[in-house]
């Protein structure tokens, strides 16, 4: 324990944490569907401190969730991450057993994707964020350069209402500037709250800041938040593949993978 974190992940193992299919909620049980996503529930596995998640086989198109066992309220989180491009990616705070409804920090690592800013999966859907992304990649689909993406060609609608969820929003430009391309980045988020207010830095610059209180009931369902009575899991995603963005939803042969995955309940 280090200035009251605790480490998430110990010994190259994922003790304390389960696997689950992304969506499994919305399947009926015994059906074909159920049982495809169960055969393809995801490839995690921890190595050297680094916690990698893939589709498996790659380019299947299902998506998973890696859940922790242990629930957190109000907490301060830390986490590097390093997603491939392009991952649709993120990690769930205060989440269901099933990592199916939750707050969803961003880590869409892919066109028309944001870094940092949030989501609210099964909680009234509100999306919250201050710009998109676009990328640039070599003949070997390396990715060479990220850009601010022109919100008039967004193939997910970039709205000044999503903007004007969030109580601070960084710059497009200004995240350019702190994002280490193809690199580990630094992820420290601190969540406070029954109705929570939920703070993202990244690489020590604050990037995003949600007042849930302040969040109309269109955007926000605060019967199903209080209903978990201000707790819940950690869990990081895989995303599936879906008609919308195919293969740039997730990559055939896309990892996100996090490392120093570290927990302060405050």
């Amino acid at each position: 324990m280090q200035n009251g974190f605790s480490p998430l992940f110990q010994n190259d193992s994922l003790d304390g944490w389960h696997i689950v299919p992304r969506g499994i909620r919305m399947l009926e049980k015994g059906s074909s569907a159920y049982r495809a996503a169960w055969a393809h529930k995801g490839l995690w596995h921890v190595k050297d401190g680094i916690v990698e998640g893939r589709q498996e086989p790659p380019g299947c198109g299902f998506g998973s969730y890696l859940v922790s066992e242990k629930v957190f309220g109000d907490f301060e989180l830390i986490y590097e991450a390093r997603p491939d491009w392009p991952a649709d990616t993120g990690v769930y705070l205060r989440s269901s057993e099933d990592g199916f409804q939750g707050y969803q920090v961003l880590l869409d690592y892919r066109p028309s994707g944001n870094i940092g800013g949030f989501y609210g999966n099964m909680l009234g859907g509100f999306h919250a964020i201050s710009f998109t992304l676009s990328g640039e990649q070599d003949e070997d689909g390396q990715l060479i350069r990220l850009k601010k993406e022109n919100p008039a060609e967004s193939r997910e609608p970039m709205t000044p209402e999503k903007v004007s969820l969030l109580q601070y929003g960084i710059s497009g430009e200004d995240f350019l500037q702190i994002w280490r391309l193809n690199d580990w980045n630094e992820f420290r988020i601190v969540m406070r709250g029954l109705i929570p207010t939920i703070t993202t830095y990244i690489n020590g610059t604050k990037a995003a800041e949600i007042d849930l209180e302040k969040v109309e009931e269109k955007h926000f369902d605060r019967h199903a938040a209080i209903a978990v009575k201000g707790i819940g899991h950690i869990a990081l995603e895989v995303h599936d593949n879906d008609p919308a963005l195919g293969k740039d939803r997730w990559g055939k042969d896309a990892a996100c993978r996090w490392r120093n995955v570290r927990i302060r309940e405050i």
